[in-house]
């Protein structure tokens, strides 16, 4: 099943996607798409009343889609997750997850504009699939029974501004908590839709040129193995998002580093997960 939020900023309608592509609205079931649903079972409804005909379809074309999810409990990110992303950027290659937070007020759209921070030269992209928690997660015993603490996967789009993130801070929030710098979705993407998490296809170009093409399978640590280990540390509440890292082919790692500039546009997709689209623009 496919959930999303459809409307202008602030005003969303829950929705969710048949499999022929029909929307239909969940207003009647719950005022959003949030913590709240997630943890009172409001995925099962949503799918009950769909296969009972009980929800009121409504045509979405034209409008703007919203991030899936509404006001996210937190955002941890895991850094370095990809061989060849550590390679590029000079890191060593982790031997435990790099763990970082990334302010929840930066998600966005998926379609929405980014904005380049005042005084920005190293504005980076960064395509990622993101884990949306579904259940209280609290010391997992085992990385195996992680998977039934997610709710779905969607799309993360980690905007990072380089310069902010490395060099004016030992900690890397600074670089990756500025306004519109997470656009997600478009859709929160049930896991019975996703066969394997680690065997994605996920990609992003910047202005037609593609720069990262990679599978989800050249993670050093799969989806699993980061609920687990983050639940050793943090309790993940339904509502909360895992940003699981992004593979080679960020501006930090290419010749000539080719940081975003206003009028820049970003297209970027990962298998199962729909698309995003983004142009840069001056804050």
């Amino acid at each position: 099943m496919k959930l999303l939020r459809i409307g202008e900023a602030g005003s969303e309608i829950p929705a969710v996607l048949d499999q022929d592509g029909s929307a239909y609205s969940l207003i009647d079931l719950t005022p959003d798409i949030d913590g709240t649903f997630l943890a009172s079972d409001g995925i099962h409804q949503a799918r009950s009343a769909l296969a009972q005909g009980a929800l009121q379809r409504i045509n979405i074309t034209g409008l703007r889609v919203g991030a899936p999810l509404a006001n996210p409990g937190k955002i941890v990110c895991i850094g370095l997750n990809y061989r060849d992303h550590a390679q590029e950027t000079g890191a060593p290659i982790p031997e435990r997850p790099v763990v970082f937070m990334k302010d929840p007020a930066t998600v966005i759209g998926p379609d929405d504009p980014v904005l380049i921070p005042r005084g920005s030269v190293k504005t980076d992209w960064e395509v990622e699939l993101a884990i949306i928690i579904g259940a209280t997660a609290r010391y997992i015993p085992t990385p195996a029974e992680a998977t039934s603490h997610i709710a779905g996967y969607t799309i993360s789009n980690d905007i990072s501004e380089r310069q902010f993130q490395l060099e004016h801070s030992h900690q890397w929030d600074l670089g990756k908590s500025c306004e519109t710098f997470n656009p997600m979705g478009p859709w929160l993407v049930t896991p019975d839709e996703i066969d394997d998490p680690q065997a994605l296809n996920l990609r992003l170009s910047v202005n037609g040129q593609l720069r990262q093409n990679s599978n989800t399978k050249n993670m050093i640590f799969n989806a699993a193995y980061v609920i687990w280990y983050l639940s050793q540390y943090m309790v993940l509440r339904p509502g909360d998002v895992i940003n699981t890292g992004t593979p080679a082919g960020v501006a930090l790692g290419l010749p000539g580093n080719p940081y975003l500039r206003a009028g820049d546009t970003l297209a970027l997709s990962i298998d199962g997960l729909g698309t995003q689209r983004q142009r840069l623009l001056n804050a």
